[in-house]
């Protein structure tokens, strides 16, 4: 039997932390991450067979303070088991005849290190949109921007920005559909379901799941 905690018709509180009775593997982001440079929208969730609780610790990698790189994930997506999110910490500098980072071992390899030629590699925040799928396993890279909306296929590599409604798959991730037609993505956007109350989310479901586009319109 659910608990007080979940016994609501207005849909279940964006704080819990394992929002699904008896599936604890199922957790909102926004109250598990704790690091100053991740930001989590509501009903957000990772799915994982380990528990959600260590997300920031399995998926975000190479995430660094001094850096200043932020992971901004939108509300309403769903993140499956094993994606990883890459950030600027991974990068090597390029533009010398070796990638090799000699200056993190110091004992004199530090001597002469030229920080801008690893600045120069840094490609900013990594940033999803709202309602997006990220499938089990999928691996985004630094400064990749994801459109609300969007699909990442399992196994994917998104090596650049994709689409709002695109769905993408591959190793580079390329787009093989878009969900919806240039106008209604349009429309899509303009209606942005995400930023309503929940009350408003909750009283117009069957327009979100039943893809009636005039009717969120009218809700609007």
């Amino acid at each position: 039997m659910q608990g007080p905690e979940y016994q609501s018709r207005e849909g279940p509180r964006p704080e819990l932390k394992h929002p699904i009775p008896m599936h604890p593997r199922v957790g909102f982001l926004k109250p598990l991450v704790t690091a100053a440079n991740i930001e989590v929208g509501d009903f957000t969730y990772y799915d994982d067979p380990d528990g959600p609780d260590k997300f920031q610790e399995k998926c975000v990698l190479h995430h660094y303070d001094f850096i200043g790189d932020r992971l901004v994930i939108g509300k309403f997506c769903a993140i499956a088991e094993g994606a990883r999110f890459i950030m600027n910490g991974a990068n090597h500098a390029m533009s010398g005849f070796s990638t090799y980072p000699f200056n993190i071992f110091g004992h004199g390899w530090e001597e002469g290190f030229d920080e801008t030629t690893w600045h120069r590699e840094l490609r900013g925040d990594t940033v999803l949109g709202n309602d997006v799928w990220i499938g089990m396993e999928a691996i985004v890279l630094p400064g990749v921007t994801i459109g609300d909306g969007a699909i990442v296929a399992a196994k994917a590599v998104v090596t650049h920005d994709v689409p709002p409604y695109a769905i993408v798959a591959g190793n580079p991730a390329k787009t093989v559909k878009m969900r919806f037609d240039q106008r209604t993505v349009a429309r899509l956007l303009q209606v942005a379901w995400w930023n309503w109350p929940v009350d408003k989310i909750t009283r117009n479901l069957n327009a979100i799941r039943g893809a009636d586009i005039a009717a969120l319109e009218a809700a609007r």
